[in-house]
């Protein structure tokens, strides 16, 4: 019996013996993971950025590329610095910062690789890869920021930045990782699905000199990053350029729009900053510069800043009027100026010649007509119920509500209804004589020129639109988004619009002469917009030619006086360049440029003689600005 025990324990050490031999054969010879590991190597994951989108004009210009840069992760186990000092020289990192970074290393994992120098130009680092050799437990890593073709369309473009904690407790998708840049604003932010691409990783074996052996497993478990989708832009970037020319020193904005398509052909927010200066490792620098700066340059005017609209207004008060049938387009009303403040003459108008000479006491009384509907009641009555419907018309033009422009943060303006009057005034306390300035595109009404642009883009189209966009296209299959390509009904019956077009027309000898361009019949309204901080700002809408438009824009000045000045001038430089490839009168460049809109003589127009088309008598082009003033 026992010696047949001795035998069974003599088997069993052979076989525990056997064992641990087959296994270590396994990992020695078999299996390359601890194969690595007995030859001092070390399985390294590196990840493969993909690069972003480009970003291409209307016509296929380059817009916005990527360019390499690399960060630098550090393991702090493997971390043999002799000299510190040297190697922030070299990195042109604060010494500092370099120590913090290390020290935070530490603290989070010894054996984990952490980024302790982000964003090292490319430049920068051909200059040090040789010597990064002799930093043991450093491991570079490709990136790539953005890079510009254009040093304009800042508010367009946005900027990309590193996903925060925030960020990252929000995406429910688990696509970003700590370290990874997503688009914060503008199309880097709305498109950023499309932009971003889809992340690669590799692993590499680097034995104990930091010298890579080879693919991990020949490669099989490496998967390839892939790039992101292209943007084709509707902007047209040589008549970007030009408006942006146009605004230089000034506040306002610059939306010029395609009406048979909503596609934005400039867009401009006045001040603003080259993107440059948000992309690379001065961003944080330079943000704070640009949020501090006094004139808001982050701003982006087109779509968040809300403005009265002033009397460009009028177009659509006449247009409702008409619709609900209070009025017809040749019904006659004396005007004197006893309803409201007034520079056109006191006389007799009907729609066509109160658009033209913008009389605020014609559609004074026009608004009172729309509001006060209901006979039987008292003033008091009326008031809430017509005002309620007026809003509702005035919404079908997309307005007191976001478009839907494909960019972040687009504000809504406000056109008020009962409800803002009953907490103002009181419930049934007040009437249309407390209405008086909405009549004019005053008061409590806002917009922001994306909807001025639009506005003139559904006068363009005799009564619909499609949202505005600035994206024309996304990747080789030239997708869009299919709600850009709804057409948006205003409920404006057709046959309401030919007067008010006519009107718009006769506009340009009226108040708007700058506005003409030789050769081409420009249909505008201006607006001048009472500021209590300074001077009046300047407005002007328009789109051209009358028949068969092309283009459609909305122009807004900052304290620079009536509209037939600087938003009108602009304007018809704009269209003029647009239609023609060219601006033939450098008079009103200059004018334009040097920015001196001082009304020098300031008085009412004089009524001019009306005629059934647009012939000479209001469509005169004038030469200079002598014959203009």
């Amino acid at each position: 019996m026992n010696e047949n025990r001795k035998y069974i324990v003599r088997i069993a050490i052979v076989l525990v013996a056997t064992s641990f031999l087959v296994k270590l054969f396994s990992i020695q010879v078999l299996d390359d993971d601890y194969k690595a590991k007995a030859e001092s190597n070390i399985i390294h994951t590196v990840t493969e950025y993909p690069y972003r989108g480009l970003i291409f004009d209307r016509n296929g210009q380059l817009l916005v590329h990527n360019e390499p840069i690399f960060d630098l992760d550090a393991v702090p186990r493997e971390l043999q610095i002799k000299d510190t000092v040297m190697l922030s020289s070299m990195l042109g990192i604060d010494y500092e910062d370099l120590l913090s970074n290390l020290q935070k290393a530490k603290r989070y994992s010894s054996i984990q690789p952490t980024t302790i120098v982000k964003q090292v130009p490319n430049q920068v680092f051909a200059q040090v890869q040789d010597q990064l050799v002799n930093y043991d437990g450093l491991y570079p890593k490709a990136r790539t920021i953005r890079g510009y073709e254009y040093d304009g369309l800042a508010n367009v473009f946005g900027y990309i930045g590193e996903v925060s904690k925030r960020q990252l407790n929000r995406d429910t998708t688990n696509y970003y990782k700590s370290g990874d840049y997503m688009g914060i604003t503008g199309l880097e932010s709305s498109y950023e699905k499309y932009l971003r691409g889809k992340r690669g990783v590799k692993y590499k074996m680097v034995n104990v000199r930091r010298v890579e052996m080879g693919s991990f497993k020949d490669g099989e478990l490496d998967t390839l990053s892939v790039p992101g989708e292209n943007l084709t832009l509707s902007i047209d970037i040589e008549l970007q350029s030009y408006a942006e020319k146009l605004m230089k020193g000034k506040i306002g904005s610059v939306v010029a729009i395609e009406p048979s398509t909503g596609e934005i052909l400039t867009f401009v927010s006045a001040p603003s900053y080259n993107p440059a200066e948000l992309a690379g490792r001065n961003f944080s620098e330079n943000f704070r510069d640009l949020s501090t700066d006094s004139l808001k340059p982050l701003f982006n005017r087109p779509l968040m800043a809300m403005y009265p609209p002033g009397s460009i207004f009028k177009i659509v008060q006449g247009l409702i009027a008409l619709e609900e049938g209070v009025i017809g387009a040749y019904d006659k009303i004396y005007c004197d100026h006893s309803l409201i403040g007034d520079h056109a003459p006191q006389g007799i108008y009907d729609m066509r010649r109160g658009i033209m000479l913008s009389s605020n006491n014609y559609f004074a009384r026009v608004f009172r007509l729309v509001i006060n509907q209901y006979p039987e009641m008292s003033q008091f009555e009326q008031a809430p119920l017509g005002l309620a419907n007026w809003k509702e018309q005035v919404g079908r033009f997309g307005l007191g509500r976001p478009l839907g422009v494909d960019l972040p943060n687009e504000k809504s303006g406000f056109m008020p209804g009962p409800d803002y009057y009953n907490r103002v005034y009181g419930t049934g306390r007040w009437k249309v004589s407390n209405l008086t300035s909405l009549s004019i595109g005053q008061g409590e009404i806002l917009m922001n020129p994306i909807q001025m642009a639009n506005l003139a883009a559904i006068m363009a189209n005799r009564g619909f639109y499609y949202k505005p966009h600035i994206v024309k296209s996304i990747g080789e299959s030239g997708y869009l988004p299919p709600e850009y390509k709804e057409r948006i009904e205003t409920g404006i019956s057709a046959e309401h619009f030919p007067v008010i077009i006519q009107g718009m027309a006769d506009a340009l000898s009226g108040t708007a002469p700058r506005a003409i361009v030789p050769d081409i019949t420009v249909c505008g309204k201006t607006g001048t917009v009472e500021n209590p901080h300074g001077e009046d700002h300047s407005v002007f809408m328009a789109f051209a030619p009358k028949d068969d438009p092309k283009i459609a824009i909305s122009v807004y000045v900052e304290n620079a006086g009536w509209g037939g000045r600087a938003a009108a001038s602009t304007a018809s430089l704009m269209i003029e360049t647009y239609l023609k490839g060219e601006h033939t009168r450098q008079w009103l460049e200059d004018y334009v440029l040097v920015g001196d809109f001082r009304d020098r003589k300031r008085k009412a127009p004089a009524a001019p003689v009306l005629v059934d088309s647009v012939g000479t008598e209001n469509n005169q082009v004038l030469e200079t600005e002598e014959e203009i003033e």
